[in-house]
This record gives structure tokens, sequence and C-alpha cells, in this order.
């Protein structure tokens, strides 16, 4: 087994970026949901009620994100500079969780609010604030970034394959309907379900439970518009407890370790 595709969503729930090698940092992928929107209250916003999110891309420059909305011009893009990673601090609310967030600046606020009509800001998760993994599923007093709950999301390629066998033609799926930061090469559909460490090369990683999936899957991430599927085909053989289930999250049992595209994946 290999690595087959790499991933981060430095600002969640707007567009990711495929990557050909990932740093592994305490909290998951370097840069991975590290950015966040919040409303006037300091509560996350994400693409379930916000689908037209999508439309927001990004990518990395080498001081910076560029944002862009649809098909803007460029000089009407946005861009986070990295060392703009100052401001006034504020608690921010993501699930059940509060926590210390910068807020970046009054033009990432408004390019964000004119483009939701709705006013909102944008805020940086500093190295000083640590939100701390469901103690149920942690192994070390994991933390994690403003993903919904774990460091990383991992899914196996005959998973996706398998998936698609049973929709529609006309409903095939990508990876960008599932948002995972790592897609392993593999054989057999769902054979993640039953890992629980594996190896890519000197980073040592842990599926601690399957992650289960929301409307964001029935989002065309092209067009922001939503449907029943794959969300619905997923839950005719999918469900535990009530939830469907596609993926395994995973903490870090070692990290400040880099991986590429092509690394060898083991089980330990």
């Amino acid at each position: 087994m290999r690595v087959d595709r790499l991933f981060i969503y430095p600002i969640k729930s707007l567009a990711g970026i495929e990557v050909s090698h990932a740093h592994i940092a305490e909290r998951g992928f370097r840069l991975d949901r590290r950015y966040m929107l919040v409303d006037e209250a300091g509560v996350f916003i994400s693409q379930r009620e916000c689908h037209f999110m999508a439309l927001f891309h990004t990518s990395l420059e080498n001081d910076g994100i560029r944002i862009s909305y649809k098909n803007e011009r460029k000089d009407l893009s946005l861009k986070v500079p990295f060392e703009t990673r100052t401001g006034k601090t504020r608690m921010v609310t993501i699930w059940e969780d509060r926590c210390e967030a910068i807020e970046l600046s009054d033009e990432a606020n408004a390019y964000f609010s004119e483009r939701l009509l709705r006013k909102c800001a944008l805020v940086y998760m500093p190295d000083s604030t640590e939100r701390f993994v469901d103690k149920g599923y942690a192994t070390q007093n994991d933390i994690t970034s403003f993903a919904d709950a774990f460091p990383i999301l991992m899914i196996g390629s005959a998973s996706l394959a398998d998936l698609n066998s049973r929709l529609p033609e006309n409903e095939q799926c990508n990876w960008d309907r599932f948002r995972p930061n790592m897609v392993v090469q593999t054989n057999v559909p769902f054979e993640e379900d039953n890992w629980h460490f594996f190896q890519v090369g000197s980073a040592l990683l842990h599926c601690v439970k399957p992650c289960a999936r929301c409307v964001i899957t029935t989002i065309d991430q092209q067009t922001a518009k939503a449907g029943k599927e794959p969300l619905r085909t997923l839950a005719r053989f999918r469900t535990v407890n009530k939830k469907v289930m596609f993926g395994q999250n995973v903490v870090i049992a070692s990290h400040n370790e880099s991986i590429r595209i092509g690394d060898a994946v083991s089980l330990v």
C-alpha cells in the first residue's frame, strides 16, 4: 500500500489544496484547518449551513494563502499573509469546544462578509491554543486544529471505488466530497475499518474511530448545489448506530515527520 493523494484545507470548509507532500505537526498536517470563519457570536461557519463556501478556492503562495471566490479576477481576491497571524484575540466556538483564536484583519472580515452576505470574521488558531481530542479516543493528550474532531482523516482508494460502483453514473463522486487529508491506495473496500496503528515513512499514525459523514458530502464542490447522494447510498450499507460512516479518523503517534505521495504504508 502507498500514499495516493494528500490534501490540506487551510480555511475550514473552503476548498482544499492537493499537495505532493505534507509535514505532520502536532495537531495535523501543517496549515490544515488553522483558519476558520466565525459569525458575530464567534460560532464557526461551515458548508453545512452555507453551501456556497465551496466556491471559495484557496492556493498557497510563498508568503501566504490566496483566496478567490468563483472566477473573480486576481485583483479582487484576498491574500492572507503568514506574517499577519497577530491581532485581537477572541473566544470562538467549534462544536462543543470553546477556544482562543486571533482575528486577523478588517480586510479579511469585509471580504468574506461581502461574499457570504453575512457578517463574519476570519480567525487563526495560534500555537498557544490547545484544543484537545475527545479523551475517549485520545492516546496521549492529542490536540487538533479547527478540524471537526481529529487531526487527520484517511480513506482507502478502494472504498471510494466501491461506493462509486453503487451510484448512478451521473452521481459519481470525487474525493472533494469527503475532504480527506490522506488517501491510501488499497485493494479491498473499507479495509481501513480494521486498521489500528499504521506507518507512513517514519510517521506512526493511529486510526481511532470511523468518520461519521454529514450533509457536506451531498454538496457538489464545483457548483455548491446539494443533492441526496452519496449520503443516501452510503446509508444503505454503512450505517452504524444511526450514523453513516466513511473514512477513518486518525491521531498522531509521532509528529514532526514528513510524508509524500508514493510513500509506503504498512500496518503495525
